[in-house]
């Protein structure tokens, strides 16, 4: 069965660095895939590689088996972002940032279609209404997740998602991505959160320097060990 998200030898020079140097990797269907790695180990260039937005220097990305470069619309539009700064209009309330980007994308959602995505964030009631220059950076963060869930793509692409949540949200989070996967949805998630990455992903990709440099998957019924993707990941500076 083809993978809906595969990464195939995936380099990529910029300025004449290697971002990103013989990566592979595949996320299967219902997948939380997870990859981990400090600041310029190249989370972030892989997905955007994914989304069309870099061309890789060699390898190639696919999704749904189809290289990106080949058709990019294809694969934009099997695929919901959530960059780790949504770009969200300040001078509108949440429920107009959702009504005009779900307009760009050419979808639609009710007044309880909009509901129901902030209820599984749990963003507040007497919130939607009010202009987004008055909200925190989580409730932001809480937004932006609830138009990525109304997209209602087969793929969901995170950049440190949980940036901004307070313990609680951050949980609340991690259970509906968890509840996303179960349903059929391919998550690939990037974070430099060790213990985040280990609670609710299926596998972990660490990724030091634009290499993918441990892989590391849970047990039946049983999490990723996070003192073991801890050690490794403290060796990034050393190694």
């Amino acid at each position: 069965m083809t993978a809906p998200l595969e990464a195939r030898s995936l380099s990529l020079l910029r300025e004449g660095n290697a971002v990103l140097d013989d990566v592979s990797f595949t996320v299967s269907r219902g997948e939380i895939f997870a990859l981990l790695g400090g600041n310029g180990a190249g989370k972030s260039s892989t997905l955007l590689t994914f989304l069309g937005f870099l061309q890789p220097s060699g390898g190639e990305v696919l999704v749904h088996g189809q290289s990106v470069h080949a058709d990019v619309a294809a694969a934009r539009s099997a695929i919901a972002y959530l960059p780790e700064a949504a770009s969200l209009y300040g001078h509108m309330s949440a429920y107009e940032n959702l009504e005009y980007f779900l307009d760009l994308a050419g979808r639609s959602a009710s007044p309880g279609d909009l509901d129901a995505a902030f209820d599984r964030v749990a963003l507040a009631q007497d919130a939607r209404s009010r202009r987004l220059q008055s909200y925190s950076k989580g409730m932001r963060q809480k937004t932006a997740i609830a138009l990525a869930l109304l997209r209602e793509t087969p793929i969901l692409l995170l950049d440190e998602p949980t940036s901004g949540l307070d313990p609680v949200a951050i949980d609340e989070f991690h259970d509906l991505v968890k509840a996303l996967a179960s349903s059929g949805q391919t998550i690939l998630m990037v974070t430099h959160d060790v213990y985040g990455a280990c609670q609710v992903a299926d596998r972990v990709g660490l990724l030091r320097r634009g290499k993918l440099v441990g892989s590391f998957a849970a047990e039946p019924g049983e999490r990723i060990d996070t003192e073991t993707v801890h050690a490794a990941f403290a060796e990034r500076e050393t190694a």
